[in-house]
Order: C-alpha cells, then structure tokens, then sequence
C-alpha cells in the first residue's frame, strides 16, 4: 500500500480529515518543557498524545527542527507518531537537481509524505516521485498573499495561469507515479474551488484553515478528492490553543477535536 491508501485507511478509522502541525517555535513552548532534554520532543509528544485520536496526519515543519537537537526530536515525534498509527508528512517544500535532490528524498526513509516545489521542474521531484510508497505534495497555490506574486501570473501560451498549469503538470506525474497531491491553500476558496475542477483525483493538502482563517467548508468541498482523501491542517491553531494556560495539553486536544468536528459537517 502506498501512502494515499494508507492516508484513506485512517480517514476512515479515525473519522477526520484533520492534519495537525508540528512547529514546536521554541519561543512559545511551556515552562514545563523547557529544560528537557529535548524541548521540542517533549512538547510535540504531549501534543501527539492529545490529539492523536482527532489527526488523520501528522505535519512537522522541517523549519523548527534545522539543527542537531531539533533532527533528534523530530526522529522520536516521527516514531511516536506511527506507535500512534497516525502517518507523518513532512512539510519541507524541498526540490533540486542530481545528487541533492537524492540527499533531500532520503528522508522518506522515515516519514510518509512530504512537500516539494515544482519551480525546478520534474527532474528536480523525480527522486520523490519515484519513491511510490511516499506520498508528494506539490505547491500549486499557497495560503500566504505573496503567492499572487508568480502563482497567478497568465501563461499566454497555455491560455491558463502559472498555478493551475502547475496542477495539471502535477496530474500528469500522477498518472506515471500514482503518489501526488497538491498544496492548495483554504484562504483562496475560488483558486480551491478551480483547480479541483482541473484535476478532480488528487487529493489536496489544504493549509490556511488555523490562525489564517481560511474557508473551513471549501477546504472540504474542494480538497477532498472524489473518494474523500485529503487534509486540512492547522498548526497554531491547535498546538497553542492553550498557550496562555497550564493546561496546553488538553486545550490542543480540544482545538483539533473542534476542527474534526467542524470539518466533518461537511464531509
């Protein structure tokens, strides 16, 4: 089974299509976490044990773990993750050329999806492409208002802009690959809404739901694929919900339950 139809299984099992973010920001984690041996594990590991039962995946940043302490932490958040049965995307957004993007896909040996940029084309993804076990989200049309920069720029020649050519190319390396997904941010529902209409099978990862204050129902009526796989992830939203509170634990469990809850009426 590939990721995908793992990713289906526990939608199913878990009844959600939530995916919760693992950016432990060492600056707002807990007094109580703080002088761990590794600070960011021992929050991420009170947050998987609090939200597991609500997440259909699993979504650490690799941005919040770029240094010694921070790739042991991210190994023991990957390994409790699945004792929890819950898979792991790894949001890097990484692509390169030859020997890099080999070292770059290597990662895959641990976690069961990640995110890639597709600005260097499909040679830069083939060695994610290639690992069919893996899942590959592709960025097409991101959640941050900077993306109107080159995302919505009219390609004359194909008659379609940058970010809708980028899905269909994207559908193209899923019909060879059979792993691809697209980013698709929840803050441009009529974006959302278009390229579901361009590539009906992928499913979506949807960010922009959380602290950004995306479409919640769009999220779900357009990033989900015909067979309802797909995510909708909040990070902040859910793991500082409680930031202010000696209970942050039970409060990100609350916040990811809430969003379960939210997202499935409309499912």
């Amino acid at each position: 089974m590939g990721f995908f139809d793992d990713l289906a299984a526990r939608i199913d099992a878990a009844d959600t299509v939530v995916s919760v973010g693992l950016d432990p920001d060492t600056d707002r984690l807990p007094e109580e976490v703080r002088d761990a041996d590794l600070p960011r594990w021992a929050f991420n590991r009170r947050v998987i044990d609090a939200t597991h039962e609500h997440a259909a995946v699993f979504k650490p940043n690799a941005a919040f773990y770029e240094d010694s302490d921070g790739w042991r932490a991210l190994r023991e958040t990957v390994a409790y993750a699945h004792g929890k049965g819950v898979p792991v995307l790894l949001d890097a957004k990484r692509a390169d050329i030859g020997n890099t993007a080999r070292q770059y896909a290597e990662i895959l040996d641990y976690v069961d999806a990640i995110t890639v940029n597709p600005y260097l084309g499909e040679d830069a993804l083939q060695p994610f492409l290639s690992r069919e076990d893996a899942g590959v989200f592709v960025l097409c049309r991101t959640s941050n208002p900077g993306g109107m920069d080159f995302q919505h720029l009219e390609l004359a020649a194909y008659d379609r802009r940058l970010y809708e050519h980028v899905a269909e190319r994207a559908s193209g390396w899923n019909d060879e690959y059979g792993n691809v997904g697209l980013v698709v941010g929840a803050t441009a529902p009529e974006e959302l809404e278009a390229i579901r209409e361009r590539v009906p099978e992928l499913p979506f990862l949807v960010p922009g739901v959380g602290a950004q204050g995306g479409d919640a129902e769009a999220a779900v009526e357009y990033g989900l694929n015909s067979e309802g796989v797909g995510v909708v992830n909040s990070t902040r939203g859910i793991i500082f919900a409680g930031e202010e509170s000696p209970e942050w634990a039970s409060a990100a469990g609350d916040a990811a339950r809430r969003l379960k809850e939210r997202l499935n009426q409309f499912r």
